[in-house]
Formats: C-alpha cells, structure tokens, sequence
C-alpha cells in the first residue's frame, strides 16, 4: 500500500524588507538646523567674536614689523625687510636682560603669593558660619577689585611716602623715614603687596563656586570615619576644587610675563629701574617714546612667544600628572 506524500514546498529566499535604517543627518545640516533653533543664543556671541577678531587677532599682522623697518607715517607692514636684525639688537642687549630678569622675579613673585592666598581665603570663609559675618569679610575683600589701577596706586603711593601713615607708624617707634617710593630693593614688596590686596578677595569667588559643587555626602563620609575638620579640608575640600585650581594656574602661568604694565608704570621712576623695569614697560618707552616700534614689535614678539610656550607646556605638565588640562 503506497501513500502520497507531498514535497514540503521550498522556503521563501526573498524575505519581507524589514525597515528602513534612519538617515544619519550630515554635521553640517545638524550644525544649520542648531543655528536655525538657537539663532538667539548664538547672536549673544556676535559681539565677544568681533572683539576678540578686531582687538586681538588682526593685530597679529602687525607683528610682521619685527622683520621690517617700519617708519611713522609709511606702510603699515613696514618699507624694507630686514629679517632677524631686531631680534639680534635686544638678544645683545644688556639692558633686555636686566629687564627681563626683573619681569622673571616680579612675575614669580606674583605667582607664588597672589595664586594660593585666594584659595586660602576661600576656605577660611567656607568654614564661617555667621552669614553677617561672612557676607562683611567678602564685602571688604572684594572692594579693593573695583577700584581702578590709578587709584589703587594713588593709595599706595600716598601710605608709603615719606610723610605718610606708615612712617608716622614707624617714626613712634624710633625709626627713620623710609623711602619707599624711590629705594629700588622696596619695589618688588610694594608691587606683589598691592596686588595680593587688589586681588585676593576678588579671586575667592571662583574658589568658592567650586565649593558649592562638593556633595556633602563626602563630607558625612570622613566624618564618619572619624576625620576632623583639617583632614575633610585636606582630603575632601581640596580635591573637590583641584580642577579649578589647576586651570587658573595654567591660566596665571601662561600670563606669566605679562606682568602688570599699567601698574608698574604707575608706580616705578628712574630710581627704580633697576628692579621695576619690566618687559612691557621697556616695550612701551622703546617703542612710543623711542619710536623704535620695530624693536618694540620684535621684543613683544619674542614675550609672546614665551608666554606661548609657557601655557602648553604647563597644560601638558598638568595633563600627565593630575589629568585636568585646558585642552
């Protein structure tokens, strides 16, 4: 007895098209439709863009006078090209020198008071807990920010004289008037003094932004392990704000012999060169009372390029220890 069987019929090689992948959007329609949504937002940035274009970047062209004779009245790029010749002047000159070492001390100098007294003044506050307190130390410290560089020197000038308050102070105890103002070995005290004055209080505010970004479960945490309040400030506090810390230093460092010109200039005088006479002051009485500004372009040049090398190796330094860098 023979029974029919049927052939299985054969599977279908054509499957059902399954849906169709989405169309990843190009960078560059995702970049006009962001622009299209947030036109307003993107407005805001007009202005600082055209500042920093106008102010900052197409001045760049002038440094092209390093390399030329550049003559009041001619070209602007300069009438003759002469190459390295400037480069060369203030290379073997001793006066460059005495200026740039005095920039190198005052700029360090700088950096090691006026970076870490900000932090310092930031914890200290972060541990008051009398808000009227607290509100009038930070009202005191950040005054002096607000003042102008002419004041701020004024004022100086004015408590260091001959016949000023401090020598009215030291002249109680016996002591002869002192000549500040005009004594070269003073100037450096006097500058990093007003600075930490000027500044300090202005450069808790970061500090102190940072802190209110530290999760107070840590806190609990060391206090729990039996941590008192320096130990929290030291393993808790301090890490919590290591990346600000570390990107303003890149920053201080990368500024590093820009030191103050309008300060300086306010307060120096020709008894004071030896010690106060910096880069961008020689750089100013070179090039505009001189004007010798091919000399004057080539020195800020070479500052610039320094400054330069100074924030990328720092920002490396940091990148390969604390692993926070600007870029």
């Amino acid at each position: 007895m023979s029974t029919s069987t049927k052939s299985a019929s054969p599977p279908d090689v054509h499957d059902p098209p399954g849906p169709t992948p989405a169309k990843v959007p190009s960078s560059r329609t995702s970049w006009r439709r962001a622009l299209r949504r947030d036109w307003q937002l993107y407005s805001l940035a007009l202005l600082p863009l055209l500042f920093f274009l106008v102010f900052r970047y197409l001045p760049m062209l002038g440094n092209v006078i390093a390399f030329r004779r550049f003559q009041p009245g001619g070209s602007i790029f300069g009438e003759q090209w002469v190459g390295l010749r400037y480069v060369e002047m203030f290379l073997n000159d001793p006066t460059f020198w005495q200026v740039f070492r005095n920039t190198l001390w005052i700029g360090g100098l700088t950096l090691v008071f006026c970076f870490p007294i900000p932090i310092v003044l930031a914890l200290l506050l972060n541990e008051v807990r009398r808000s009227s307190l607290k509100r009038f130390v930070q009202s005191v410290s950040y005054l002096p920010h607000f003042l102008s560089i002419v004041i701020v020197a004024g004022i100086t000038m004015q408590m260091l004289a001959t016949d000023g308050p401090i020598n009215h102070v030291l002249g109680w105890f016996g002591h002869d008037p002192i000549r500040f103002i005009q004594e070269p070995e003073w100037f450096r005290t006097i500058y990093v003094g007003s600075e930490i004055w000027q500044t300090a209080g202005w450069g808790t505010i970061l500090y102190l932004a940072a802190l209110t970004t530290i999760d107070e479960d840590l806190y609990e945490a060391a206090r729990i392990d039996g941590a008192n309040r320096w130990q929290q400030i030291w393993h808790v506090t301090l890490p919590g704000i290591r990346p600000t810390m570390i990107t303003l230093l890149i920053l201080n460092i990368g500024t590093f012999l820009a030191v103050g010109f309008e300060k300086v200039l306010l307060l120096y005088n020709a008894l004071t060169y030896p010690t106060a006479d910096v880069i961008s002051t020689y750089v100013y009485r070179t090039g505009v009372e001189s004007n010798s500004f091919s000399y004057a372009a080539a020195i800020g040049l070479f500052e610039a390029i320094i400054g330069l090398f100074l924030i990328v190796s720092a920002n490396q330094l940091s990148r390969r220890t604390v692993g926070t860098s600007l870029w």
